[in-house]
Parts: structure tokens; C-alpha cells; sequence
């Protein structure tokens, strides 16, 4: 998955630092991560006033509650709270959105199982 940033530096920071993505390696404006065996490829737009955005990137996380706390104190703004999205036969799946300093849009998502 390749993304477009105005400002890598910052882009690297948010997705190492902030949502604790594995930083594989950087190349010039080109930097890669892990993200559960797939890697991100972070990358310097060509027009910065034009940054395309991608379809949006979900992170499956066990407790959507629990992930969105420390993403906040982490200081990611949400825009709204955790809320249920799908109801299916064994699970419900809950969803959170957020964005990226360039505006991509991101998810936290849990598939809660139904007891």
C-alpha cells in the first residue's frame, strides 16, 4: 500500500511513533513499514498542494475501547466514538475513524465476538 505525503518526516513519525508501526526501512523520501506482514510505503507527494488519498486503512485491534484511549493520550482526535457498524450472526463489528496528518483517512475496527 503506497501513501502520499506532503511531509514524510511527519507522516514516518505518526505511523512509527504515534500507531507504533515497525519502521522496515527509509530511502531518500521513501519510507517503509510493517503493518501485520504488509508493508506501507510511505512517499513524498510529487505536487505537495495535491496530495491523493487512498481508500481508507483498518487496523483490527482486540478492544476498541481500550485502543482509542491510548491513541488519544497519544494525541490522535477522533471524529466520533467507537460505534457499531455491522451486526453479523457471530459478531459484531465496531469501527472508530481517524486521520493522518495529510488527511488520509484511518480506522480502528473490532470484530467482537458474540457470546
Amino acid at each position: 500500500m503506497r501513501l502520499r505525503f506532503r511531509d514524510v518526516d511527519r507522516a514516518e513519525a505518526f505511523y512509527r511513533d504515534t500507531l507504533g508501526l515497525r519502521q522496515l526501512y527509509r530511502y531518500g523520501d521513501l519510507t517503509f513499514l510493517d503493518r501485520a506482514g504488509v508493508r506501507l510505503l510511505l512517499e513524498k507527494a510529487g505536487d505537495p498542494e495535491n496530495v491523493n488519498h487512498a481508500s481508507a486503512l483498518y487496523f483490527t485491534c482486540a478492544d476498541i475501547a481500550l485502543a482509542v484511549g491510548e491513541l488519544r493520550q497519544r494525541g490522535v482526535t477522533f471524529t466520533g466514538p467507537p460505534h457499531l457498524i455491522a451486526k453479523m450472526d457471530d459478531h459484531d463489528v465496531w469501527m472508530a475513524f481517524f486521520e493522518d496528518p495529510d488527511g488520509h483517512t484511518l480506522a480502528l475496527m473490532q470484530e467482537a465476538r458474540k457470546v
